[in-house]
């Protein structure tokens, strides 16, 4: 059994690392993230290894544009790719967003399958073809590094799919991905598919495949996979398998697969830093409000848990007995940061940096300043802790455009609970309002409702601890239903409910931001 890594063989077996959280990812149910977040998520990408961040889909709206061009031109070292449907204005939009980046890639896609030609594109499959060609074609003329891949190719007629693959090569695209789209596609259905066409189109071996799975079945990483071992070099997922419907695949599994197992796949292997997964993963869940599951493999909290008696007598004689992985390995060494309401700006500072935070002045103001109105209540605040709070400080650029200056709930099994709030709006104005509900939540819903005229339905309502203990921070995530839209929110208190007003204002505020620009829903690989 190996249980660490092997030392790479040669560059044909190396695995590029695509990863598309910021694109893919952010497609998923319920996330929006700011352009912040994103650049502090690309630059934790960066410290992963991962060799491709797809940015964005520049031309959904000004916010996804905007941030793919930040990160293009903050983040170096790495492959900054835009997303792209096969016509001009998209490639175009996307070639802006990129310029800039030292190593800038167009990624354009169109659907192959014939039910999507037919229910979705209503095009012949002349007509995709012609639009493969000239996308292709066009993004040559702005960047050398072109991704094409046809969507649902799993379920397209291989010879069709190979036409279009080899006028996409022949265009200059310097990178092919045939994604199964829907994750319907089994691991050894997934291998003859692509072997096939590679004997269809024999160009297809001297460009880089890629593969791009996603999980409807569970099978996301398995056919990811499937597909290294017959010859594609690229893999795309999310940190943390976060995606459209069940997710994609996850590229920390990925990583400590061909980390374990490097031997017995015939010496694969990427460049992902993996003492840095735990906290890519912690990074992406805290910003996008979604909870790794416990049991989730190498990130889940019960990953390198062992309860039962016999494996913890055994783990403890020779952790080999239970654990194929070292902890370290995926960055779960115990952070030894902690601060006090003693403690400077200074100390702060390096403790950020310590964790990964490079915060400009204003945004280190702010920061400082939540942490020692947070330390006065907590006492001692961890590295855990300062990542909830840093993470929760970005959640808004600019600043909360609503701001809870005050609450008060009251609770009894007599009565209906009652809640009363205090808010500002951007320009100082204070708002109040009141109400009464079933529970204390919706009690307090109402009376934000009241005082600023919002009228949210609740949908989703998580509350989770930060750290152990009666002081912990509390972390709530509301999913609201807001003008016929869902919108989610976050925030971090050491009281619950205040952490829940926090989150509906935010959800809220980006249901107001959402009404001044409508973000265009174009699907994607």
């Amino acid at each position: 059994m190996s249980t660490g890594p092997v030392q790479p063989n040669n560059d044909a077996d190396r695995v590029k690392i695509f990863d598309t959280t910021l694109r893919d990812g952010e497609q998923s149910p319920g996330i929006t993230l700011n352009t912040r977040e994103k650049l502090e998520i690309a630059h934790q990408l960066r410290r992963l290894g991962v060799d491709v961040i797809e940015a964005g889909f520049p031309i959904t709206s000004p916010g996804d544009f905007e941030a793919v061009r930040a990160i293009a031109n903050e983040v170096p070292d790495v492959v900054i790719a835009a997303l792209a449907r096969a016509n001009e204005k998209d490639v175009t939009v996307a070639g802006d967003a990129v310029r800039d980046a030292s190593r800038g890639r167009i990624h354009t896609f169109i659907a192959t399958s014939d039910i999507h030609l037919e229910h979705k594109l209503r095009m012949s499959r002349a007509q995709v073809l012609a639009a493969a060609i000239a996308a292709v074609r066009l993004a040559r003329t702005i960047v050398d590094d072109v991704e094409f891949s046809c969507e649902d190719s799993t379920r397209s007629d291989p010879a069709f799919v190979a036409e279009v693959v080899a006028a996409a090569i022949a265009e200059g695209a310097t990178t092919i991905n045939l994604p199964d789209t829907v994750g319907y596609t089994m691991p050894n259905e997934f291998q003859q598919f692509l072997l096939e066409l590679y004997d269809r189109c024999p160009p297809l071996r001297d460009v880089t495949l890629s593969v791009h799975c996603h999980n409807d079945l569970g099978l996301a990483v398995a056919n990811s996979l499937a597909g290294v071992q017959v010859g594609a070099r690229q893999v795309e997922g999310c940190v943390n398998g976060i995606g459209e419907r069940a997710g994609n695949a996850s590229i920390e599994e990925l990583a400590m697969i061909l980390r374990t197992r490097a031997a017995d796949l015939g010496g694969l292997w990427c460049d992902i830093d993996t003492t840095e997964i735990t906290r890519a993963s912690r990074l992406v869940s805290r910003l996008t409000g979604y909870v790794i599951q416990p049991n989730k493999a190498i990130v889940g909290r019960n990953a390198f848990a062992h309860e039962a008696g016999i494996h913890q007598h055994g783990v403890l004689s020779n952790p080999l007995t239970y654990e194929i992985m070292d902890a370290t390995s995926v960055g779960l060494a115990r952070n030894s940061i902690v601060l006090g309401k003693h403690s400077g700006r200074h100390g702060f500072d390096h403790a950020l940096k310590e964790l990964g935070y490079e915060l400009d002045p204003d945004e280190l103001n702010a920061a400082f300043a939540r942490f020692k109105d947070i330390a006065d209540l907590k006492g001692r605040l961890s590295g855990v802790d300062l990542e909830a709070l840093v993470s929760d400080e970005m959640r808004v650029e600019g600043g909360d455009a609503l701001t809870l200056d005050d609450l008060a709930v009251t609770t009894q099994l007599s009565h209906a609970p009652h809640a009363t709030v205090a808010i500002s709006d951007a320009d100082g104005t204070r708002h109040t309002g009141s109400g009464t509900g079933d529970g204390p939540v919706n009690a307090l819903m109402h009376a934000i409702d009241a005082a600023i005229g919002s009228a949210g339905v609740l949908l989703e309502y998580q509350v989770s601890a930060v750290t152990g203990g009666t002081d912990a921070l509390g972390e709530a995530r509301v999913v609201c239903e807001i003008d016929g839209r869902n919108y989610a929110g976050q925030g971090v208190s050491t009281d619950v409910l205040e952490a829940t007003a926090i989150a509906y204002l935010r959800a809220v505020d980006a249901s107001r931001r959402a009404s001044h620009g409508e973000r265009v829903m174009a699907g994607g690989v």
